[in-house]
């Protein structure tokens, strides 16, 4: 029986099983390509976090670092407290389990708790680093906030004062070029170094980003970018909003109480 291939039914036919040809090669490449997208942004997350202790690496050598330089994972509850503290491999699914892959402070989807709804203070996990470089220790911070166009985020690191900044990264994915987007320059970043988070009261001030420039003696200030206003805004919300989580915990284990 010839098969009419100037028919409708042809035609109808043929596009459905194009449809569902190229969906399943697409699906199949899809899938193929998640475990090496997944582990380039666990490398990046890494690279991320030394940067802001001031190591650098590439991403071959991000894994080795890591485990050179944090010392500690640990999950804070929304009171502060310590819910989980591990060392060694980050823990993953398929080699470690469910429970085990959850309860690493390097697992923990930072955006959600914060900007899901649906969870409870009693169920939000907020991740800290503890490292140790040159034999002293700095505790990491992963923040999270929104810029002009999306969202911001980054890292910053405390020294063992746990009050004066060591260094920060930032970085976004649609700030305007030229603009907003200098917060993942060096120049934006570097005058972070050294300032403090708690005032001379023991009381947590942050750190703004102030439009017009902050004064050379402000120690809880810097220079926000010319005409980026609302993502420098949008730092100094981040910092806030982020940095007071952990307050707590940085009043419990320093001497910040006291100063």
């Amino acid at each position: 029986m010839a098969i009419n291939k100037e028919s409708q039914a042809f035609t109808f036919i043929f596009s459905v099983i194009m449809v569902v040809v190229v969906a399943t090669v697409l699906s199949l490449a899809a899938m193929g390509l998640k475990g090496p997208q997944n582990e380039n942004m666990k490398q990046e997350k890494m690279q991320n976090i030394l940067s802001s202790i001031q190591v650098e690496s590439t991403r071959e050598e991000a894994a080795a670092k890591f485990d050179q330089y944090i010392k500690k994972r640990v999950i804070l509850n929304s009171q502060g407290q310590v819910v989980s503290e591990m060392e060694g491999p980050i823990k993953t699914l398929s080699g470690d389990g469910k429970e085990a892959f959850e309860n690493d402070a390097f697992n923990i989807d930072i955006k959600k708790q914060y900007r899901d709804k649906s969870l409870s203070d009693a169920d939000r996990r907020y991740p800290l680093f503890i490292c140790e470089k040159d034999g002293s220790p700095y505790y990491v911070v992963p923040l999270i906030g929104t810029g002009l166009w999306g969202p911001i985020w980054g890292f910053i690191s405390l020294e063992g004062d746990m009050n004066t900044v060591f260094g920060a990264t930032f970085d976004h994915k649609t700030e305007t070029p030229g603009l907003g987007a200098e917060i993942n320059t060096d120049w934006f970043q570097d005058p972070f170094r050294g300032e403090k988070i708690f005032n001379e009261q023991g009381e947590f001030v942050s750190i703004d980003v102030v439009k017009g420039g902050a004064a050379e003696d402000n120690k809880h200030g810097v220079d926000a970018i010319t005409g980026g206003t609302i993502t420098s805004n949008g730092v100094s919300d981040m910092l806030q909003n982020t940095l007071k989580v952990y307050v707590p915990y940085f009043k419990d284990n320093s001497n910040i109480a006291s100063i």
